[in-house]
């Protein structure tokens, strides 16, 4: 009765040693696919076909991005360049550094860094953008499957002295998600910013880019495709310039995308 009470009481181990493998090379797989993560996208902007006062605006955007996690916390960037027919019309970048505050913590500190310039069609004439750096607490949320990620970052933002206005002292609020659903055959991930500008009306600005992607990996024959369709909508307030240089305006800018994953 003992060898047998040991014998099923060693497959139950075994059993359950197994289990927990799996969950953990399932846990891997995930963590590898959704958090380590980098693509490159193109947009095609229609807003210039939809509003009149933003006709000059550049109509194809390209976004190189990337997000990598490590035993410390993460990193993570995107590169937007802007074109014109005859070439590139400008770039801006963002990157950022966060460190874990605790093993099982969702708390980080974060570091940033904004840039980058633009100019304007049928002219010589460019601009830098005022560039800022960053510093603040983030809190981060992931479902147990990574299907959903949240993250909402508070921060103290410094802009430089350039391009004929000086420094001073901002603070932004910044919320970043992702969500898988229908068995991953559609993503909808983005961002929004709200923040201090001192010269902009209101002297606040929002900004967000909503995205909504079709995975065509999920479909039959094509699991090594990693390429995505879909849209992203620039959705701001008091942040897009129009033709007169006035940026105390609303405006929702739809876009027509391709996205493929690394």
């Amino acid at each position: 009765h003992l060898i047998v009470t040991l014998h099923t009481d060693m497959k139950k181990i075994k059993y359950e040693i197994l289990t927990i493998q799996k969950a953990l090379a399932l846990a891997t797989c995930l963590l590898t696919t959704t958090l380590n993560a980098q693509n490159v996208q193109v947009h095609y902007d229609l807003g210039n076909a939809l509003y009149d006062d933003i006709e000059n605006r550049p109509a194809v955007t390209s976004t190189v991005e990337m997000f990598k996690p490590d035993k410390w916390g993460s990193n993570f960037f995107f590169i937007d360049f802007d074109y014109f027919s005859d070439g590139a019309a400008g770039a801006y970048w963002e990157i950022s550094r966060e460190f874990n505050l605790g093993k099982q913590s969702p708390w980080a500190a974060h570091i940033e860094y904004n840039g980058g310039m633009t100019s304007i069609e049928d002219t010589n004439i460019a601009s830098r953008f005022q560039h800022a750096l960053l510093t603040g607490a983030a809190w981060n949320w992931a479902a147990p499957d990574f299907s959903k990620t949240f993250s909402l970052q508070a921060m103290y933002k410094r802009y430089f002295k350039g391009m004929n206005r000086g420094g001073f002292n901002s603070c932004q609020l910044t919320a970043v998600w992702t969500c898988h659903f229908i068995q991953r055959w559609l993503t909808f991930s983005g961002y929004v910013d709200v923040w201090y500008d001192k010269d902009a009306p209101g002297k606040n600005i929002l900004q967000s880019e909503p995205q909504l992607w079709v995975n065509l990996n999920k479909l039959k024959g094509m699991n090594n495709v990693n390429l995505s369709v879909g849209s992203e909508v620039e959705i701001s307030n008091n942040f897009v310039y129009n033709n007169r240089g006035e940026r105390n305006h609303f405006f929702a800018i739809p876009t027509i995308a391709a996205k493929w994953e690394f």
